[in-house]
């Protein structure tokens, strides 16, 4: 893994807790739709339960008469409550996550609880997952680890990388222009109609609540009701920098409540501008051990640190680590950038690009008067514009992948929605949140205070009121209330 993947693994991550429900029986006679098979689906807690793996072929650019077709993939968990509403289907975030893999991970007994509902379905995405992929293309991009880079040749390796890989998947028969949220919204359009539902209800976090809004917009009367957490509005692939100063200081708020932690990180916002600056002036040149074989040399920069952030943020399970990373930075030592570096860092790795979530992230885009604002802020900002590299870094850098400011704009309706919202989401912000339904008239928000990105497994109060809100009851629980993380605990030990 490169270091600037950093972010995306963060977010895929998940919550630390499992809920404990059940996994429940699924009843003995259960309709299969066209070419589904049974099998035995196992988490990785070791569970198992019957399940049904589904597949569907698609245009891989509906705008292309003469598309090839790709294969789409899914898991059904069969529905255990006396009756069933249209079927649930889960979109991961990245873009880039798997839905059957997220089944696997810390959410499978929220998985097999919303089966109480209707049939869940883990649904993978184009290019993710089960689902046909295109190959990974890695680059001839290699920037000299050991040597001082500045941010404009880390963008410009970028683009050359991303310029040699739309040649590579042009030649493996690839058509990127496929690749957008519009596609995969008429991707679950066909896999309503395979399942032989009218309607669908859609599940979704960070890049799934994105999906889910286009759908809202495209395709409403299909669309039977909303669960969003952590949500991603159509015009906000690129955050807004002055925001994630705003989350410092949020963070900042939480560990004042620590008198320990309080007293050994009082600014935080300051302390990781001083680091920068001293960064920036002089790099510091460590040594990164391998199981075999010499050291590799790395010349920490400013830019790096800035992608470390952007990465423990997300969840403040992981952010305690932030303001330890810079303290120990700016005492001289290196021992926990090392053991970061270790741990996302592969020595000698060329720039590699997902084609999925690449060209994702580049087709929903950015309008250029928020561009312009997000570079602004971007200049005194605390993580400058790392926290969604590579965009704007890339942005525009596909010709004709761009959706457009139609795209962008909405989502408006009457689709009921519910909307999860983590008070310590160090990516989705809460004012962005409320901003990206704010043309939606049925939205109940309820605010789960101490969570972060990552919130569905904080609490089982939050699964109770994905129930309510399935039931067609009406959510009077507003806010949600949970522990702070130890924040002088060490993540690496939890």
């Amino acid at each position: 893994m490169t270091l600037t993947q950093i972010t995306r693994a963060s977010l895929m991550a998940g919550s630390a807790l499992l809920a404990s429900l059940a996994v429940g029986p699924v009843p003995d006679a259960v309709a299969q739709s066209e070419g589904e098979a049974a099998f035995t689906f196992t988490a990785q807690s070791g569970d198992n339960v019957e399940a049904f793996r589904g597949e569907i072929q698609v245009p891989e650019n509906r705008a292309d008469p003469d598309s090839r077709m790709i294969t789409l993939s899914y898991v059904r968990f069969p529905a255990t409550g006396e009756t069933s509403g249209p079927p649930i289907v889960y979109l991961a975030g990245g873009p880039g996550g798997s839905g059957s893999g997220t089944a696997r991970g810390r959410r499978f007994p929220l998985f097999m609880a919303m089966r109480q509902h209707a049939d869940v379905i883990a649904f993978d995405q184009r290019g993710t997952g089960e689902s046909q992929r295109p190959p990974r293309c890695t680059s001839s991009q290699q920037p000299d680890e050991a040597a001082r880079i500045s941010d404009a040749d880390i963008v410009a390796a970028y683009q050359a990388a991303l310029a040699e890989c739309v040649a590579f998947w042009e030649g493996e028969g690839v058509d990127l222009l496929g690749y957008t949220t519009a596609e995969s919204v008429a991707d679950l359009s066909d896999l309503r109609v395979h399942l032989g539902a009218d309607e669908i209800s859609l599940w979704g976090i960070s890049y799934g609540s994105h999906l889910a809004l286009a759908a809202i917009n495209a395709i409403p009367d299909e669309i039977d009701r909303v669960i969003l957490a952590s949500a991603e509005g159509l015009d906000q692939t690129v955050k807004y920098p002055a925001r994630t100063d705003s989350y410092i200081g949020r963070l900042q708020a939480a560990i004042d409540t620590q008198p320990a932690a309080a007293a050994l990180y009082p600014d935080i916002a300051g302390l990781m501008r001083r680091v920068h600056a001293q960064l920036e002036a002089n790099p510091i040149l460590i040594e990164v051990p391998r199981e075999e074989g010499p050291a590799i040399p790395f010349l920490l920069q400013r830019h790096h640190v800035q992608q470390f952030a952007s990465g423990l943020i997300a969840d403040p399970a992981n952010a305690g680590l932030l303001p330890a990373l810079y303290t120990s930075l700016e005492q001289g030592d290196t021992t926990l950038a090392t053991r970061l570096l270790g741990f996302f860092w592969t020595p000698g790795e060329p720039i590699s690009l997902n084609a999925m979530s690449t060209a994702m992230d580049i087709a929903s885009g950015i309008e250029p008067d928020r561009l312009a604002e997000v570079e602004a802020q971007a200049e005194s900002g605390l993580l400058g514009l790392y926290l969604n590299f590579p965009m704007p870094q890339l942005n525009e850098s596909i010709d004709g992948l761009d959706l457009g400011s139609d795209f962008r704009r909405g989502p408006t309706g009457d689709t009921p929605v519910l909307l999860l919202t983590g008070t310590l989401d160090g990516r989705t912000y809460p004012q962005s949140q409320r901003e990206a339904v704010v043309g939606l008239s049925q939205v109940t928000q309820v605010i789960v205070r101490n969570a972060g990105h990552n919130l569905f497994m904080t609490t089982p109060e939050v699964g109770e009121v994905m129930h309510r809100f399935m039931r067609g009851e009406p959510v009077e629980q507003i806010e949600i209330v949970i522990d702070l993380p130890d924040f002088l605990a060490n993540p690496f030990e939890r």
